[in-house]
């Protein structure tokens, strides 16, 4: 990827990256028998849904839009779940869905009239909390004390309803093999003596099967040990496996300003708008040609351009000192950075561009006053 040629700022994905990652999500599939498919909360660049088709079939949504996203970019019916839905967005959604899963008894009952009488055939489904998560930081933690989200089997009654043909589960993120056959286990236990009455088993997200390191054989052997057991079809819906490390966020720095012993290099995009995730959760990401941290030589924050006072990340070390007209190039900033982007404070949102396999850069879309504008009124 030859930086020089993108405009600043940009999100860019590498569509060899993209490639790679497909490959082994497939051969996942294949060698598993499960049905992996893309969720778009966590990657919807909906330009290179051609690329992905190639290689897997499906979407999985958690709203009415994007499950009409699926349907008119993908030529697919969206598996659909969501936290409640709405009256208003539910006609969406029964169009636009082959499977939908609930959250709650109390919406299966309530939306149910409504699906019986759609005419066509939608596989429906219930959350369940397995009341057991190894998710390190509470925000994504979807088994917290409290949580919103799942039914728990307490609260579940002795028989389903007969209309109910799966149970979906989310309990990862950015989770290994390990953690799968520890919180399947948990699952199992609490919600064995209800699969005689289901088809399929949603496993939800958060198989990050494309990290270096992650245990594919062990993943492939959890499932296919699973579905001979119990005769389930598996579903997986990773989102941030199909876009993990497959693309950069290239920015410039503006200003240089220095206050006490602390430089701050300030750049053409935001963290709060831009890398939301960056001050949601506790990590830094990388810079290209950067150090986390003081390794004793040029040491700075990285400024983002909104008035927020807690707009920074840092510190990174650089081999000399930086200058304005530097490009400082974010790593790993595709999946889930891109689709949380807003538009505070009006600042200029980066454009979306591709690193296409002829080794060239195509613009995707470029965005400007008329996108800010249009999101209000």
């Amino acid at each position: 990827m030859k930086i020089d040629q993108i405009p600043s700022p940009c999100y860019v994905l590498d569509e060899a990256s993209l490639r790679s990652n497909l490959s082994l999500i497939r051969h996942v599939a294949e060698a598993s028998g499960a049905e992996i498919i893309l969720a778009f909360k966590g990657f919807a660049m909906w330009s290179v849904f051609p690329v992905i088709l190639e290689y897997v079939q499906g979407a999985t949504a958690s709203s009415a839009h994007e499950a009409l996203l699926a349907k008119e970019e993908m030529k697919t019916k969206a598996h659909t779940y969501a936290p409640v839905y709405t009256e208003e967005d539910f006609s969406v959604i029964l169009e636009c869905s082959s499977h939908i899963t609930f959250n709650s008894l109390t919406q299966f009952h309530r939306f149910l009239p409504r699906i019986k009488s759609a005419g066509h055939k939608i596989s429906l489904g219930l959350r369940v909390n397995p009341e057991y998560s190894e998710v390190g930081t509470a925000l994504y933690n979807p088994c917290a004390p409290g949580s919103r989200l799942g039914i728990a089997s307490g609260h579940l009654p002795e028989r389903l309803p007969e209309e109910i043909e799966g149970l979906h589960f989310h309990v990862h993120c950015e989770s290994d093999a390990e953690d799968l056959s520890r919180s399947l286990a948990v699952f199992e236990h609490r919600f064995s003596k209800y699969f005689p009455q289901i088809r399929w088993i949603n496993m939800g997200g958060g198989h990050l099967m494309t990290r270096k390191g992650y245990q594919i054989d062990l993943l492939i052997r959890l499932i296919r040990n699973f579905k001979e057991k119990y005769g389930l079809h598996v579903i997986l819906e990773p989102g941030s496996a199909f876009a993990w490390e497959t693309g950069v966020l290239v920015s410039t720095i503006e200003d240089i300003v220095e206050n006490g012993a602390i430089k701050t290099a300030m750049l053409n995009v935001s963290f709060t708008a831009h890398m939301p995730d960056c001050l949601e959760m506790p990590y830094q990401p990388r810079i290209t040609g950067a150090l986390k941290g003081d390794s004793g030589k040029h040491l700075y924050r990285m400024g983002g351009n909104s008035c927020l006072a807690g707009d920074f990340m840092g510190n990174w070390s650089f081999e000399k000192p930086l200058q304005p007209g530097d490009r400082i190039v974010f790593e790993d900033m595709i999946h889930y950075t891109m689709v949380k982007t807003n538009t505070f404070n009006g600042v200029q949102h980066p454009s979306i561009g591709i690193w296409t396999e002829g080794d060239k850069f195509r613009l995707v879309r470029k965005f400007g006053y008329a996108d800010y504008k249009n999101r209000l009124s």
